[in-house]
């Protein structure tokens, strides 16, 4: 009986000192290391969240791990256009679309600034029209392709294919308006926002999730009904004075996630090539030359022997093979997902459309200079001020509207966002790491670039672009003009000593399509189109940062 007693009184002086030290250890993490205040007194003071654990998946993505690969190392070179030398590269995780866009995807979008910025009002039309793929790209001379013309970009039959006849500039726009929804349903979910507020949305209450963490009180137009809802799942703190704060969601409280964005070269490469199928240890063994496993394009394996691995154009006059029996199932594109993922369990990244990634195009990839998350375009800006230090959100009637080069008419910000600048010498004075706020010719092989070069004389204009004319990539300068009545004139380039087709204006696109040969495939291959202009081949998926650490392994063993 003493014996049971005994053991009951363990027991109790355990579980007490288990107790105690589970509290100890919750009440640490509360508190500052720094100044050994504490954090998150519901009196005030110093708030952060403590809990957070790891970024959430948002919606549509996948993680990709991060590593070193050797970028451009092609398997063959039969254009001989010498546009790709293999470089080691490192690139930071992130994460992907695990499929590409689809026509269903793209319509809720047009159908959202269909809602939102009526067309049939003169001042709104251009922002809905700009966003509309051109589906005439399925036309053809000597081809009858009416029925895509019509059909291909609304009707449910070809809702999980991947949307076309998309720019460079619409998927931009796209991956914008996805991050600002994404980021609304997760500020809805915590209880910032009131329920289905995106529901009421109009033109003069728009969310931006930039705005929201800047002016937070002018998201929504200032809507408060929205922004502080009287039901939430917010952890006000109230301080002697009677200061509110956690009304609003910052960055510190993990809850807003990155922005959505087409995805770099390097990232779309390393995650299409899939090599952690041939990595043993530390090691890769072997070389891969599609996003599948093996040097051929249909299925090895006993069940699906013959299989094709993609759809692509197998040879002329064969976009599909002989039916029935060498198919590959499809002659344009074909549904997402109807063919394996690779190894990141991302599915489509050879056939089907060739995809839009961030990079302006270059045929020299300095890695000397920088070889780690490697991206060729950025221009940096600033959030635009007034004259009492707040930001200047962006209302109607300072919407500005862009005509490119092909004559279509797009918006360049919407109501509710933050006006975008470039950066000046307050963010560039005595820095090493930029000098001005357009990077995109930065050691690109023209005369700047060169050694000897001292830049004299070589004023930024407003745009952050170089004065100076660049002959390494001269390309014809087409000009389109408005006439006294609004019309709009085109004016072609007449020049006869043109060298290049290469400017600030062409985008890579990676990956092969439905319309190319088995040569494209090849995840390692690179071809450029104008930013501004469509095809029926191209499509895009997005990405997004990772925010943390490099693996979601937390117990993983280190080799």
């Amino acid at each position: 009986m003493k014996k049971v007693v005994a053991l009951k009184f363990l027991l109790v002086v355990a579980l007490t000192v288990t107790a105690t030290g589970c509290k100890k250890s919750s009440s640490s993490k509360n508190t500052s290391r720094a100044t050994g205040w504490d954090i998150n007194k519901r009196e005030g003071g110093f708030q952060y969240n403590t809990d957070f654990k790891e970024q959430e998946t948002s919606p549509g993505l996948v993680f990709i791990e991060g590593g070193t690969f050797t970028k451009g190392r092609v398997q063959d070179d039969v254009m001989h256009d010498w546009n790709n030398s293999p470089t080691q590269q490192h690139v930071q995780s992130f994460y992907m679309d695990e499929t590409e866009v689809t026509n269903m995807m793209y319509v809720e979008y047009l159908d959202y600034l269909k809602r939102v910025y009526p067309p049939s009002e003169d001042m709104y039309k251009a922002i809905y029209t700009g966003a509309l793929p051109d589906t005439l790209v399925w036309r053809n001379r000597l081809g009858y392709n009416e029925v895509m013309t019509e059909n291909y970009l609304r009707h449910p039959a070809y809702g999980e294919y991947p949307v076309v006849g998309v720019s460079w500039i619409q998927a931009v726009e796209f991956a914008n308006w996805r991050s600002d929804q994404v980021a609304q349903r997760a500020l809805q979910l915590e209880g910032y926002l009131k329920r289905d507020s995106h529901l009421e949305v109009d033109a003069d209450q728009t969310f931006s999730t930039d705005t929201y963490i800047n002016a937070p009180t002018e998201a929504f137009g200032g809507n408060e009904e929205i922004t502080r809802p009287e039901r939430g799942n917010r952890n006000i703190r109230v301080d002697a004075d009677g200061n509110e704060s956690g009304v609003y969601a910052t960055r510190s409280t993990g809850v807003i996630p990155p922005k959505y964005r087409l995805p770099t070269e390097t990232e779309w490469e390393y995650a299409a090539l899939g090599l952690s199928e041939i990595r043993s240890y530390n090691l890769y063994r072997g070389r891969k030359k599609y996003p599948w496993e093996g040097q051929y394009t249909r299925n090895g394996s006993r069940k699906y022997r013959g299989d094709q691995l993609a759809n692509f154009k197998q040879g002329k006059g064969d976009y599909g093979g002989i039916a029935g029996w060498s198919d590959d199932g499809a002659d344009i594109t074909n549904a997402v997902k109807s063919y394996e993922p690779n190894d990141y369990g991302l599915y489509d990244m050879a056939g089907n459309v060739a995809e839009w990634v961030a990079d302006v195009y270059r045929p020299i990839v300095d890695d000397e200079f920088n070889d780690f998350n490697y991206y060729r375009g950025n221009v940096y800006t600033k959030n635009a001020l007034n004259e009492d230090g707040t930001v200047k959100v962006v209302t109607a009637d300072d919407i500005v509207y862009d005509t490119l080069s092909n004559g279509k008419v797009i918006a360049r910000n919407l109501p509710g966002e933050i006006k975008q600048v470039a950066i000046d010498e307050n963010e560039t004075y005595l820095r090493t790491n930029f000098d001005r706020s357009n990077q995109i010719n930065f050691r690109d092989g023209d005369k700047r670039s060169s050694r000897g070069y001292q830049s004299f004389n070589d004023d930024e204009g407003a745009d952050g672009a170089s004065s100076e004319t660049r002959g390494m990539y001269n390309s014809p300068k087409h000009r389109i003009t408005r006439d006294s009545l609004g019309n709009i004139v085109r004016e072609y380039d007449q020049s006869n000593n043109r060298t290049s087709l290469i400017n600030d204006e062409v985008r890579v696109y990676k990956g092969g399509s439905w319309k190319d040969r088995e040569y494209w495939l090849d995840p390692a291959q690179r071809r450029y189109f104008p930013q501004d202009m469509a095809t029926d081949y191209i499509g895009f998926r997005c990405a997004m940062s990772r925010l943390g650490s490099k693996s979601k392994m937390t117990n993983k063993k280190k080799n």
